[in-house]
């Protein structure tokens, strides 16, 4: 068996030394390198909104230590350039000179680096005009009440509508906007859900003044009454006298049980039109309801015909 040699602890030693002295020489030394910066813009014209097909990044020639490089790399930080006053190319195409925008990009740079040159001359800015409009929010649900209850009011949505903005082409083509579905059942009682805003999938660049909505409904036991009123005759030509088989009809009404006290006959008004049937060649008259309360839920008169006699 051969003898295992063993490296001496002095020889591991050197070799540590050696290295970080080759290290700190290298890192000490300048050097003129091109580094890749991030960018993001400031200042943008408030009608305006970047687009994905702006530069995203920016080339610089720089001057620095190996030491001042290495902790840049791996700071990876984002130059801000500002877009204040830019020139227009075309329609939505923007640009400006980076040689405006040097001190900006210097003051930028970490201590110790020294800027030489940006590669780029020129940054290329897509920009969209925005616009805004204000638009209905839709409720999106499915509600069933338990058997005996309901809405005692219309759905209260708020907000009813909101301001959006973005770029004008998508705006444009927004009319509403709905709200998440909502599912409830067996419903007796008030309710009270917020709900987001959807957004069309391909309308990523919109903003809306809220992301959410309050849904809510004041829920009421209904019940079922009836009253008898009657009947008022319109447009009889002067002269014509008219006897109507019923003077009054039954009213038949769904209305809260809260409210079921309040109803009386002034809560409606019933009549028949001479005229309409006299058009129609009817030999019956037709009760019509003129309800002087939003209280009542629904309703049927009974009868639905009044057979009548004139006398000459």
């Amino acid at each position: 068996m051969g003898k295992t040699k063993k490296i001496s602890k002095s020889f591991i030693g050197f070799l540590v030394a050696s290295t970080l002295m080759w290290l700190l020489i290298t890192l000490s030394k300048d050097y003129s390198v091109t580094l890749t910066f991030p960018v993001s813009f400031s200042n943008i014209p408030q009608d305006k909104l970047l687009q994905d097909k702006t530069t995203k990044k920016i080339d610089v020639l720089v001057q620095a230590s190996g030491y001042n490089i290495l902790r840049s790399r791996f700071r990876n930080k984002e130059i801000i350039l500002k877009g204040n006053v830019l020139n227009r190319k075309k329609v939505n195409k923007y640009y400006f000179l980076t040689k405006d925008q040097l001190s900006n990009i210097k003051n930028q740079l970490l201590s110790g680096i020294q800027l030489e040159e940006v590669l780029q001359d020129t940054i290329y800015l897509n920009l969209a005009t925005l616009t805004s409009k204000k638009v209905a929010l839709l409720p999106n649900l499915n509600i069933k009440y338990q058997v005996g209850y309901e809405n005692s009011e219309d759905l209260k949505l708020t907000p009813d509508s909101i301001v959006v903005s973005g770029p004008k082409d998508q705006i444009e083509k927004i009319s509403n906007l709905k709200l998440e579905f909502l599912k409830l059942e067996n419903v007796k009682s008030d309710f009270s859900k917020e709900l987001k805003i959807v957004i069309p999938g391909n309308s990523s660049k919109i903003k809306t003044s809220s992301r959410k909505a309050i849904l809510s409904g004041k829920v009421e036991r209904f019940t079922e009454g009836s009253i008898e009123v009657p009947i008022e005759i319109i447009n009889l030509p002067e002269g014509v006298e008219l006897t109507t088989l019923n003077k009054k009809v039954e009213i038949v009404y769904v209305v809260g049980l809260s409210n079921f006290d309040k109803i009386d006959e002034s809560f409606f008004r019933v009549y028949c039109d001479y005229k309409l049937a006299e058009e129609n060649n009817l030999n019956y008259l037709l009760p019509k309801v003129e309800l002087k309360s939003n209280l009542i839920k629904s309703y049927k008169v009974l009868p639905n015909k009044i057979d009548f006699l004139i006398h000459k």
